[in-house]
């Protein structure tokens, strides 16, 4: 490999989550003296978690009970609920299909129109049961939908694709994000990105958050079928140098939050301590009781009619939505109590908010996991049973 070669294709070595530790240093602090909120526009948050807007994690019910547990739930305006009036019937349709065919049906399934009425009545249940209502279209909708969305009184609007640029070359002009965040006074929400350079551009568009992660999501195939993506440490590690960037030049702090790849509390400190400001999350929430997918979790592209990017695993039970979030938790891997966890791990490192977290000392260790965890794999217990 030249020299040349190798400077131009090659940018540099990526970090997954998996591959970092967190360290501690003089400093520990009471974990009920540590602050968990988390700015999202001009709202505080109770906790830095949302619910991904996917079918099998976000229903109008599941939002309600999400809410209750301090976390926003983002519902998926593509999604079953705004094609049927009774989604749960298509749901437990994919849940019972066999592995063979779960694509096909999936794919007849969401090839059923959005309806204008339904996308007005679930913004109106979810108004009327959660404290904040969040909901996601992807960008070719997203101005059609607006109109049902500014009348139902929505708290947050968020813009979604597998990968979103700021130069598209194609027939089709595309969304101009800068001309839908003047046009709404809503909060928009923006992504997936992945790099430094297209974070910058996407944070002088006037969003209020932007979503940082493409492909490390756990039903998530996209890696696989395009090839692409960026750890998740690396990626919001450059998404945080953006927004402090941008803040430095502005004075306008804009929310980065890390979309996929977060699969127990360990993932969530480490994603917030790389930079993030909140997190998102969706295979641990498809396992609440109650959930939508019914025991099964799939990805927002997995029913795409021409390439699907994403597959339905099958996940088992972790118990309410309380136990996962707030606990007391009775599973030992970081599954359970989440805010729990994510305090405990904040007052070890001697940081009370958020922000300080942003600042502890983060080491390379790609053994990290493994070290000492032998028993723990080969019985599948502990760290071996994720």
């Amino acid at each position: 490999m030249s020299e040349d070669f190798d400077s131009i294709r090659f940018k540099k070595r990526a970090y997954s989550l998996d591959e970092l530790t967190l360290v501690p240093g003089a400093r520990t602090v009471d974990p009920d003296l540590c602050s968990v909120t988390f700015t999202l526009g001009e709202k505080l948050l109770p906790t830095p978690i949302l619910a991904s807007a996917m079918d099998s994690v976000v229903s109008p019910q599941s939002a309600a009970s999400l809410s209750r547990q301090g976390v926003l739930a983002v519902l998926n305006l593509q999604g079953l609920w705004t094609r049927y009036l009774r989604a749960e019937d298509q749901l437990a349709a994919i849940a019972s299909s066999p592995d063979t065919d779960y694509i096909s049906l999936m794919q007849r399934l969401y090839a059923e129109p959005v309806k204008a009425e339904l996308v007005e009545k679930r913004i109106a249940e979810m108004k009327a049961s959660c404290s904040l209502v969040a909901v996601s279209s992807v960008p070719q909708d997203v101005l059609g939908l607006l109109p049902i969305i500014e009348k139902g009184g929505v708290d947050f609007l968020f813009v979604q694709s597998t990968v979103t640029s700021t130069v598209h070359v194609g027939v089709h002009k595309p969304l101009q994000l800068a001309e839908l965040c003047a046009q709404t006074s809503i909060p928009v929400i923006a992504g997936n990105c992945s790099n430094y350079q297209v974070a910058r551009e996407l944070l002088k568009s006037g969003i209020a958050g932007l979503l940082i992660g493409i492909g490390p999501g756990a039903a998530c195939t996209s890696r696989g079928v395009l090839g692409i993506g960026v750890p998740m440490g690396t990626a919001i590690i450059d998404g945080a140098r953006a927004r402090d960037d941008h803040f430095a030049e502005t004075g306008e702090r804009i929310a980065v939050i890390a979309d996929g790849g977060i699969l127990n509390s360990g993932d969530i400190c480490k994603a917030l301590a790389c930079g993030a400001d909140g997190v998102m999350l969706g295979s641990v929430f498809s396992r609440a009781e109650g959930a939508p997918g019914l025991g099964f979790h799939w990805g927002m592209a997995t029913p795409s009619p021409v390439l699907p990017r994403g597959t339905r695993i099958k996940v088992r039970s972790l118990g309410s939505y309380e136990k996962i979030v707030h606990g007391p938790a009775s599973l030992d891997n970081g599954l359970h109590n989440l805010i729990g966890a994510l305090k405990t791990s904040m007052g070890t490192l001697g940081a009370q908010n958020i922000g300080e977290l942003q600042g502890v000392d983060i080491y390379v260790a790609p053994s990290i996991l493994a070290e000492g965890k032998a028993y723990q794999s080969a019985q599948r217990l502990g760290m071996g049973s994720l």
